[in-house]
């Protein structure tokens, strides 16, 4: 098993690094060449900037038994079809029962977005959403490192 973190705009990158040392599970954090990343015990692996070279690399990268964290509910389908786990930063798992919905209203927002529409952004992120986050990850990397 190891952990792979999509490192563009994701504000717990080193929460999940942090994570997955305190377990000896490997992780790679993927970003492209408009972020950069200091971090000690994580392989960084940086990719020409262009819409979604990150998510392709990942995606290219993780196998079965994998666990992903991402914000992109896109990339999440690609990860779920390869047979990894994968997480959101908000700590919520993707599962093949969410990840339909999640992709329609990803449509949906787009449509009104591009027809001149405006969506509410996401509230400033919390301390809480982070403790959420490191929770659910450390339960999931705990239960796949128990497994044999």
């Amino acid at each position: 098993m190891r952990l792979f973190i999509d490192a563009d705009g994701c504000p717990v990158t080193r929460i999940a690094v942090l994570a997955a040392q305190a377990r000896g599970v490997p992780c790679t954090v993927i970003c492209d060449t408009s972020h950069r990343f200091d971090l000690p015990g994580a392989e960084v692996i940086t990719v020409e900037k262009g819409a979604d070279s990150a998510d392709f690399r990942l995606v290219n990268m993780i196998q079965q038994g994998d666990v992903a964290v991402t914000q992109d509910y896109g990339l999440a389908a690609m990860c779920l079809s390869r047979g990894a786990l994968v997480l959101h930063q908000d700590g919520k798992q993707y599962t093949s029962e969410n990840i339909d919905g999640l992709l329609a209203f990803r449509s949906f927002s787009k449509r009104i977005r591009r027809g001149g529409g405006r969506l509410r952004g996401a509230p400033k992120r919390t301390p809480a959403q982070d403790k959420a986050f490191e929770a659910a990850l450390c339960d999931l990397l705990d239960r796949k490192n128990d497994r044999p």
